[in-house]
């Protein structure tokens, strides 16, 4: 491996990231929702919802129970909580707040300020009164605009005052942050108990049966495991939406999880589960993987009133035990080997070890040294931090410099991708550190791929990596494809969530605008977004200039700046600038090279 040198009308929507108008009902104060808003509230409630949690890297999702009187108001904050993963209870009798905290165990209260027959304020008193109940985070969330009001709110004992309208981000992250820092402030809480089975449908948690699976590469047993992947996700989506659409991988998990029995079925991400087979020979797996298959495929799923549909899938399957570190390399191998069934006409194929013929030519495009360069991002209305973008090359034996664009799918071929990106951080945490003192500050953009950040251990690492160089995390800017988040939106929430409190900033790479990546921009904490590179052609088309503004306003809205790149000559520099855009990056400010040292504070565009 490299070392690196210190030199249409139904709208296509993903089941990881709901349509992009879901959250809009929540951020409008007191307006009544329409007929279809209300249709889709009903579809909601009755819908069962699988998002992994915002609160990655524990094992019992967040609980939050809503006190409010107001049913359309309660079930938006529901939709919003539930969206990020979290558990949401809703109580609208004041009467029934304690047998609704003794039932539920919320991690914190989300309570209305001005309630019939007892006021917020008043309750909030009554439940710190009981002897249990005095450190559970309460947050009352209030049209309220008044200082003086809010400061009462938080005397009678509230914990925060969240005033409407709000973004559903900033909802999500309050009340994610608030319950994150009680859980490790109060001693038993109940994340201390993980959960076997996800409460909602009954099929193991991913925890659950990645700690079963680490138990089986332990002890040597025989097995399989499988990444089953539901094909024609995206086209099932266009056709019926968000919701019918979960519903239905729903009931294909549960499906499979009955046909498979005893095995272990947990559901991995929008269209994909993982099944851990243990006590069957290497040589039955194929069949095993079949079996998924027809029983999958066996009978049709009902979606619609009179109307339904046959699923379809394709298996990835590595025998156990096998030489993998840890569960995650078992689960990257299974990932990547349903990838290659995808191409196979019995829809399964076996995943062979590193040691095959097309492995090793991948490995051998991987040897040499990785030489960084970097690219100035210029703030287009003058800034004062040195922004780069970190561009990945590699130096090979014969002096052949390949690119990103070379390297990278060969990483990921070989399963060596975490390696790369991890070697690539630590170089620029490095350089963060030897800068941290300089002026103007420094901050770096960083491409990583899903892969990467998937891994349960990376947010942790990466952590502990700026803990240990005292580095601020907001000179830190996680580089992310679109097409990688529109696939894994909630492994990017999960990572996202772990990331923040440490201040380190988000980056939507090669952007083009459409409903679902309209909707990442509210939907994840960006903090920046990098248009794809045929914007840098504005200037010869009108039709791109107007497509270009409507992204720029829309990003804008959502608290994201815009990144123009490849600009190439003052002309498309000139169009970026008109456009709205907030930063410049291209051979027009200056080319890709291995020094960090363009002059940011006289820099004009």
């Amino acid at each position: 491996m490299a070392s690196l040198d210190t030199s249409a009308t139904a709208r296509p929507q993903y089941a990881e990231t709901p349509p992009a108008d879901f959250w809009q009902r929540w951020s409008v104060l007191n307006t009544a929702p329409t007929d279809a808003v209300q249709a889709q509230i009903k579809a909601d409630a009755g819908a069962v919802t699988i998002a992994p949690g915002i609160n990655a890297g524990e094992d019992t999702p967040y609980r939050v129970l809503i006190v409010e009187d107001n049913r359309s108001q309660a079930l938006f904050a529901q939709s919003v909580l539930h969206g990020a993963g979290m558990q949401a209870f809703v109580q609208m009798d004041v009467d029934g707040v304690q047998q609704a905290i003794s039932e539920h165990r919320p991690d914190l209260i989300l309570m209305d300020l001005h309630m019939p027959g007892l006021d917020g304020m008043r309750l909030t008193a009554m439940i710190r009164q009981q002897p249990h109940q005095q450190l559970l985070p309460i947050v009352f969330l209030t049209g309220e605009a008044d200082p003086d009001r809010q400061f009462e709110v938080l005397d009678c004992g509230a914990d925060d005052v969240l005033v409407k309208p709000i973004r559903p981000r900033h909802l999500v992250a309050a009340v994610a942050n608030r319950i994150r820092r009680n859980r490790m402030q109060v001693p038993g809480t109940p994340d201390s108990a993980p959960l076997l089975n996800n409460p909602e449908t009954g099929l193991p948690t991913r925890h659950n049966v990645m700690q079963q699976l680490l138990a089986t590469l332990e002890s040597k047993q025989p097995g399989g495991l499988m990444f089953i992947e539901i094909a024609s996700a995206l086209g099932l989506r266009e056709r019926y939406g968000y919701a019918s659409f979960e519903r239905l991988m729903v009931q294909a998990g549960q499906r499979i999880a009955e046909h498979m029995q005893p095995h272990l079925l947990a559901r991995l991400n929008d269209n994909s589960f993982l099944l851990l087979v243990r006590g069957t020979a290497e040589d039955a797996l194929t069949a095993v993987a079949q079996r998924v298959r027809m029983g999958l495929s066996a009978q049709t799923f009902a979606i619609r009133e009179q109307e339904a549909v046959f699923l379809r899938c394709v298996v990835g399957v590595a025998a156990l035990p096998q030489a993998f570190n840890d569960p995650d390399a078992a689960l990257e191998a299974v990932e990547r080997t349903a990838l290659q069934a995808r191409l196979d006409t019995d829809g399964v194929t076996l995943y062979h070890p590193e040691n095959s013929a097309d492995n090793q030519e991948q490995l051998a495009l991987l040897e040499g040294q990785l030489e960084l360069a970097y690219q100035p991002i210029v703030a287009v209305a003058g800034g004062d931090t040195a922004q780069y973008q970190v561009l990945l090359r590699l130096r090979q034996s014969n002096g052949a410099l390949l690119s990103a664009g070379q390297i990278i799918p060969a990483a990921e071929a070989a399963g060596r991708i975490a390696d790369l990106d991890q070697q690539v951080v630590e170089h620029a945490l490095g350089l963060l550190h030897l800068y941290q003192f300089a002026q103007p500050p420094m901050r770096l953009f960083v491409s990583q791929s899903l892969r990467t950040l998937s891994r349960s251990a990376y947010a942790q690492w990466l952590l502990k990596a700026l803990q240990e160089r005292q580095v601020a995390g907001n000179g830190l800017v996680i580089d992310v494809r679109l097409s990688d988040a529109l696939v894994h939106a909630v492994s990017l929430q999960q990572f996202c969530a772990q990331l923040m409190p440490a201040g380190v900033q988000f980056c939507l790479s090669q952007f083009e605008p459409s409903d679902e990546a309209n909707a990442l921009l509210t939907q994840l904490p960006l903090g920046y977004v990098r248009m794809a590179g045929r914007f840098a052609g504005s200037h010869t088309s009108q039709k791109l200039r107007d497509e270009l503004r409507l992204t720029i306003d829309r990003a804008h809205r959502a608290n994201v700046q815009i990144i123009g790149q490849q600009i190439e000559d003052p002309q498309a520099a000139a169009a970026m600038w008109v456009g709205g855009v907030d930063f410049i990056q291209g051979n027009v400010v200056q080319r890709a090279g291995s020094e960090l040292n363009f002059d940011f504070q006289n820099a004009v565009l």
